[in-house]
């Protein structure tokens, strides 16, 4: 009961229900223009609110454990991205080459940053440490994941000219850190609104889903991509993030790592971010692209949100297990 309420929670039904409405009644013409102008602001508001909401004293309390950093960022930026590349002769011909390229831009993006420190704070792992990774990886990916989509993709599968690099500057870095110099002045409000806050974050992606799969639905998406086609990519998607949790853990293990901040290397480094991701797709790939560019992000978020909350109470139960085998 618990996997199936995190598989459809509210957040889950209301994806679904845009893109139907994106699929049934897309906004075209001068109605796109208006959405386009509505979703840069969001998506301004969004990293804003990111910036806002970082707290220094967190992420001071856990910068010093740098080989723990050092790793979560490596299976973030340098794994990843490297399972993607290697899968293309597996999956490619199956997938197609859009989800394809969707799959090597979900490889290519950094953390999350609320459910990272969410679950690794419900499974009894280092949560300093969580919030220091994920912060930094949510702040770093602004910068490396256009470099990634570049080297995985090339320049003719993504727009990375100077208008593109401007784009990211101005729609994302430029709001965070306005957040990050506005926090002396509204961190208290922005912590005690924090749930208000959360619907801002969650209808700004929703706003991108639609004007992206509006676009996707007139430029046909739906005839290039079947129904037999989405299902593999769950399977996929599925596999890749077992993979990924295999070798997180295994890494961390062979490392040396306590127990605790092996639970924080797993949830960190395993996880890729909707709420980056998606703002960025709509600045880095032409506007017909993006609705096949995100699907194998918006699958690859649910299942992750999924596992990982069976995966979360395991870890927090291991101090019941040791004292009754004691």
């Amino acid at each position: 009961m618990r996997v199936l309420k995190t598989l459809f929670d509210r957040f889950t039904l209301a994806l679904l229900a845009v893109m139907l409405a994106a699929t049934v009644l897309p906004c075209e013409g001068a109605g796109a223009v208006v959405f386009e102008i509505l979703t840069s602001l969001a998506i301004g508001l969004l990293f804003f609110l990111h910036g806002a909401r970082l707290s220094p004293q967190d992420v001071r309390s856990g910068a010093g454990h740098w080989r723990l950093h050092a790793l979560v960022f490596f299976c973030t930026f340098v794994m990843f991205p490297l399972i993607g590349f290697a899968l293309k002769p597996l999956v490619s011909p199956w997938l197609g080459a859009e989800l394809y390229l969707g799959l090597l831009y979900l490889c290519a993006l950094p953390a999350t940053v609320q459910s990272a420190i969410a679950f690794t704070s419900l499974a009894r792992g280092n949560v300093p440490a969580a919030i220091c990774s994920a912060a930094a990886s949510s702040l770093l990916g602004i910068f490396l994941t256009p470099l990634l989509v570049y080297l995985l993709i090339g320049v003719d599968g993504a727009n990375m000219g100077l208008d593109a690099v401007l784009k990211i500057v101005f729609q994302l870095l430029v709001p965070f850190v306005l957040g990050q110099l506005a926090r002396r002045w509204i961190a208290g409000w922005v912590e005690k609104h924090r749930g208000w806050l959360k619907v801002v974050d969650q209808g700004a992606i929703l706003l991108v889903v639609y004007t992206a799969f509006s676009e996707a639905t007139v430029y046909g998406l739906w005839h290039s991509v079947p129904w037999q086609r989405l299902a593999l990519l769950a399977v996929v998607c599925c596999m890749l993030l077992a993979l990924v949790l295999w070798l997180t853990h295994a890494l961390a293990k062979h490392l040396g790592f306590n127990v605790e901040d092996r639970i924080t290397i797993l949830f960190a480094g395993s996880k890729k971010s909707m709420a980056t991701g998606v703002p960025m797709a709509q600045i880095l790939f032409s506007a017909s692209a993006v609705g096949a560019i995100i699907l194998p992000l918006m699958l690859f978020h649910q299942i992750q949100l999924m596992v990982c909350a069976m995966l979360a109470p395991h870890f927090a139960r291991r101090g019941d297990r040791v004292r009754a085998e004691g």
